[in-house]
């Protein structure tokens, strides 16, 4: 570079005050890049979520709910994403199109077997929210490459059961079914307790009043809206 072509940074303590400045520019502006690819999923679990929406290129894990599982894909496939369910044969399609899943834009594979960890890394090259049900427990080394797989390809993956680099971990602490008269009725709406861990327990969990579903069948806040910290 030419002295006439050089930047004039004449002064060391500047240079190092310009440097720092357009450092923590650039960190901005990849923060505010990152923050921008989510997916967003139903507003009745935006709040237990880091950030309020499901984030491009993570993983998230799910414990004891497949109906809590099918409301965090019914955002995205509603919005149009290509959504895809692996090693679920009991993921029920009829209820996912009640609660609002496009099944025209699902794709389902019930029984990967072995090969669990290969077709989930080839369904995520191709769609953008990936929900799977591990059969046995990732290698360590296997789960870093399929986090590195969702990153480039900026998927998100929704675990059913433990994944260790989850961003947030959501389980069901309590439930009970209404509808059921004096002998006689049937389950027609199902109040749970759901409870949000973040990544690393980098922060407070937090808890919400949900029906999953309503009497009629949808997802919502049961009563309003509240967050709590846990622990």
């Amino acid at each position: 570079m030419s002295p006439a072509s050089a930047p004039a940074f004449a002064d060391p303590v500047v240079d190092r005050a310009q440097v720092h400045e357009l450092q923590s520019r650039i960190r901005q502006m990849q923060a505010t890049k990152l923050e921008s690819r989510t997916f967003e999923t139903h507003p009745a679990l935006g709040p237990l979520l880091p950030g309020g929406a499901l984030k491009a290129g993570a993983a998230y894990a799910v414990h004891g709910s497949t109906t809590l599982l099918m409301a965090l894909l019914a955002g995205p496939s509603a919005a149009g994403a290509w959504c895809g369910v692996i090693g679920m044969p009991d993921f029920g399609a009829e209820a996912a199109g009640r609660f609002g899943i496009d099944l025209e834009r699902l794709v389902f594979v019930p029984h990967p077997g072995d090969q669990w960890l290969t077709v989930t890394a080839a369904v995520v090259d191709v769609l953008a929210v990936v929900a799977v049900a591990p059969p046995t427990r990732a290698k360590d080394g296997d789960v870093a490459r399929l986090g590195a797989r969702l990153r480039q390809r900026e998927s998100t993956l929704i675990v059913a059961g433990d994944w260790p680099q989850a961003e947030a971990t959501l389980s069901v602490a309590r439930s009970g079914w209404d509808g059921l008269g004096t002998g006689a009725g049937y389950l027609s709406s199902r109040r749970v307790t759901v409870e949000s861990a973040p990544r690393g327990g980098s922060g407070p969990r937090r808890r919400a009043e949900l029906w999953l579903p309503a009497p009629d069948e949808s997802f919502r806040p049961s009563g309003p809206t509240r967050l709590e910290a846990v622990g």
